[in-house]
């Protein structure tokens, strides 16, 4: 096996860890209300999520398209700077995990990418117009549009709700979030799986594997797709409980209303190419459903941590991708510091998590959630994410 194989091997398996890490990062943004208004139970939720996740990552490829060949200059870019990019989105998705904070995958991806380029190829690598108006535009945009909608849409269901009758109307609508929660995952797989395709395909452009300019494989689409199903199966409760419990105690009503216009603006970015935070959408939504039924609802501590997280993202991620570009670009033997620093890193944030875990069992314990994952608890007081 010559180096560059051996090197492209390694960089794919990596960025299938980061799309399996969206994946249970991310599998809050379909099914957190749902779970949490009893719609679905949580493992029907995440199951649901997952197999529809895989048929979304085969709708589309335009966003894919936008990060091969448009993010970055492909032909100053190598593969060493695409893994060190993978690096810093692996690091700041776990970190973030483990605190419960519904922060943006992509935008840990696109930070990784773009530190590591900054080092590796300086300026000249990345393509700032493209920054501007496929990523920090609709980045802002794209939370005030939904929670708007949303809560627009809160405010008309709850004039028709109180003309009916409470129980029979709120049962309704949790089966309606069944379908409109649906909706969120296939939209999920087609915006968020398209994101690794693009990584993986630019690396084997980068390597002279494939063609500048082409779309994603078939092989690549079903990998991704794949991926990002299985690490929606394993959960990501700890998110989960956040965006189910902790910006808004939701309801019914206020969680198809959400969900609803979270789906139609993630789909209608997919399929224009722009890389969309579902992350950011769906928080906005919810937000909004809260401000659509009473202000008073939402927990506006939560919110701002949240806010927080999205203004760290990008340069956090490009930070730790910067470093690990660095190291890198030293030789093998960079190489392999970083990747043993990755899995350290990993292994490291996944045992302090292990303290106050957060399952299927307890992701709906309590409507007031601290995002505190590494306060110890005491024996007998149940787990606290």
């Amino acid at each position: 096996m010559s180096t560059t194989l051996f090197l492209v091997s390694v960089i794919i398996i990596t960025a299938l860890f980061f799309d399996f890490t969206n994946g249970f990062h991310d599998s809050a943004n379909a099914m957190a209300t749902s779970v949490a208004t009893g719609a679905l139970a949580p493992k029907v939720a995440v199951l649901v999520a997952a197999i529809l996740n895989v048929l979304g990552a085969f709708m589309s490829t335009e966003v894919a398209k936008t990060i091969s060949g448009g993010l970055v200059n492909d032909t100053l870019v190598t593969p060493t700077m695409v893994f060190a990019g993978l690096v810093g989105a692996i690091l700041w998705n776990l970190f973030t995990w483990l605190f419960g904070l519904p922060s943006s995958s992509s935008h840990a991806l696109f930070g990784g990418l773009i530190g590591a380029v900054l080092i590796g190829a300086g300026t000249a690598g990345v393509n700032f117009s493209v920054i501007v108006s496929k990523i920090l535009l609709p980045a802002v945009a794209a939370p005030l549009i939904a929670a708007l909608a949303a809560g627009l849409a809160t405010f008309l269901l709850y004039k028709l709700v109180s003309r009916a009758d409470g129980e029979s109307s709120s049962r309704w609508f949790r089966y309606a979030q069944t379908v409109s929660a649906s909706l969120v995952a296939l939209a999920h797989g087609t915006s968020d799986g398209q994101k690794t395709m693009g990584v993986i395909t630019l690396v084997l452009i980068t390597s002279g594997m494939q063609e500048s300019g082409t779309g994603p494989q078939f092989w690549v689409i079903a990998a991704a797709g794949i991926a990002i199903g299985l690490g929606t199966y394993s959960g990501g409760w700890r998110i989960m409980r956040t965006m189910g419990k902790g910006i808004v105690d939701v309801k019914a009503p206020q969680g198809f209303a959400a969900e609803t216009t979270s789906a139609a603006a993630i789909l209608a970015s997919s399929h224009m190419g722009f890389a969309l935070s579902t992350t950011q959408v769906c928080s906005g939504s919810i937000m909004g459903s809260g401000l659509g039924k009473k202000l008073a609802e939402v927990r506006w501590s939560t919110a701002r941590r949240i806010f927080y997280g999205w203004l760290l993202t990008l340069p956090a991620a490009a930070a730790v991708g910067a470093v690990a570009a660095w190291v890198a670009n030293q030789g093998t033997a960079g190489l392999i510091v970083v990747f043993v620093a990755l899995l350290a890193g990993a292994g490291a944030i996944f045992a302090i998590s292990r303290r106050s875990p957060v399952d299927s069992q307890n992701v709906n314990d309590s409507a007031d959630v601290t995002i505190n994952a590494v306060e110890k608890v005491p024996a007998g007081t149940g787990s606290q994410a």
